[in-house]
């Protein structure tokens, strides 16, 4: 939370939805991705609200604020072996264009990006 924008989503007083957002993202040498990209990490929707459109609108709320930012394009990682998500982001207009291992991680990451103002 501390590296960008925190944005929640409540109904009530419950949490139902997150999402991180920076940009422009500092990523580590020899990332797949423009020094100029904004990012977002941490979205996450509560199983709860599976099917409600929660994650998409937090998704269009990311990549509003990265554009508001400055930035032009917005990339992405996730573990390879998330299939389902990859094609989820996959439909959204997301393409890969790499991987990535964190060294805080056991899995290699696919790195997706897609361009905001082709919009």
């Amino acid at each position: 939370m501390g590296k960008g924008e925190c944005w929640v989503a409540f109904r009530g007083n419950v949490s139902l939805g997150t999402v991180t957002v920076a940009a422009p993202h500092a990523v580590p040498e020899g990332y797949p991705a423009p020094a100029t990209a904004g990012s977002f990490w941490q979205l996450a929707v509560d199983p709860s609200e599976r099917g409600t459109r929660l994650g998409q609108r937090l998704l269009a709320l990311a990549e509003e604020r990265i554009a508001a930012l400055g930035s032009a394009q917005v990339v992405i990682d996730t573990s390879a072996q998330a299939t389902e998500l990859v094609g989820w982001y996959r439909r959204r207009g997301y393409v890969p264009v790499g991987t990535w291992r964190w060294d805080v991680t056991n899995y290699e990451s696919v790195v997706l990006s897609n361009a905001l103002l082709a919009r």
